[in-house]
């Protein structure tokens, strides 16, 4: 009996150790994720983007006859919500909306109207005005340009992430709709040196005539799209992208363009982590190359998507400046920017 119980117990432990070899047998490369690489552009670009429709920043009254009058506000229009119809057009531009105004007269019309999430139709009536024009009280805009970084190109893909932050309407704060966008070759011609308590700025000049890349999306995280000619980046330095319990406070660098058209290496500290909770605050960083703290003061306005590289690695990328202390500044984690891209 003691001999059939050890001859099971030896069966059994054989029958073990074989289901055991063969389990790690089959754990190939699938398995492991491969890890990513991506090339850290810090270029400074201009930026287009051309709203889905049109976003009204402010209401207003207007003069009609002596009397002032505002249809927008009298039909509920808040500033912050996007017209996307008038009377079942689509609206492509503030001309657009115009024309149709004019063309409609003072008719009542049906306006299809975004409020954050919520969609809805309003009826309002336009005034003619005192010029003979047609107006509904309403400031619209539907297209912001700017100058910001490309943080990372994707040579697998051809695609690139931009900014670490959206792009929002300065007068609603509202994440602006993309219907289109693109990115330009720009030149840094001038700088205007960040303060305490008045934060910097990178002035370019766009070569409007040559779109270099599509915008396709517009997050909290970043604006990303495609590249469309390469040939105004630097393909040799792909680096692996760094998870998020990688990244370390200490020593770190970015990659900026602050004159002409170079891009440099400039030393900073990473100083604290956040995690990854807050979309465009992951990290908190101080300059502390003497060069860049000599011509921007430390992080300006433009700068929004300089990669951050620590120990090898593509580990984030700059998105905020403390407007107290231009020093320092906030960083998003690449992981999140990724994540975002989709």
């Amino acid at each position: 009996m003691h001999e059939m119980r050890n001859k099971y117990r030896r069966t059994a432990a054989a029958w073990l150790a074989a289901l055991f070899c063969c389990s790690l047998s089959i754990s190939p490369a699938w398995a492991v994720e491969e890890t990513k690489t991506l090339i850290p552009v810090g270029k400074a670009v201009g930026i287009k983007l051309f709203a889905d429709g049109v976003l009204i920043v402010d209401t207003s009254e207007v003069s009609c006859g002596g009397d002032a009058v505002s249809p927008a506000e009298d039909c509920g229009l808040k500033e912050g919500d996007l017209i996307l119809k008038a009377n079942g057009e689509k609206i492509q531009s503030t001309e657009h909306m115009q024309s149709i105004l004019q063309d409609n007269g003072e008719d009542a019309m049906v306006l299809a109207v975004q409020r954050g999430s919520r969609h809805m139709e309003v009826s309002v009536t336009p005034v003619r005005c005192d010029d003979g024009k047609c107006r509904l009280g309403a400031w619209i805009r539907d297209s912001m340009a700017g100058v910001g970084t490309l943080t990372y190109y994707d040579p697998e893909s051809g695609t690139y992430g931009a900014l670490g932050h959206g792009i929002n309407d300065v007068d609603t704060a509202q994440l602006m709709p993309l219907a289109s966008g693109s990115i330009m070759e720009t030149t840094v011609k001038s700088v205007r040196k960040g303060t305490s308590g008045s934060p910097g700025e990178l002035k370019g000049d766009f070569s409007v005539q040559r779109d270099v890349g599509t915008l396709w999306a517009n997050t909290d995280s970043g604006v990303f799209g495609t590249v469309s000619d390469g040939t105004f980046l630097d393909e040799s330095r792909a680096l692996p992208v760094a998870k998020r319990q990688e990244i370390r406070t200490g020593p770190a660098t970015i990659l900026s363009t602050v004159s002409g058209d170079r891009t440099e290496e400039y030393a900073v500290e990473i100083v604290r982590l956040y995690g990854g909770d807050q979309p465009t605050r992951n990290l908190l960083l101080r300059v502390t190359d003497e060069r860049l703290l000599s011509t921007t003061g430390g992080i300006v306005q433009g700068m929004s998507g300089s990669p951050i590289v620590q120990n090898g690695k593509l580990v984030g990328a700059v998105t905020h400046v403390l407007v107290n202390d231009p020093t320092r500044g906030y960083g998003i984690f690449i992981e999140n920017m990724l994540e975002a891209a989709g």
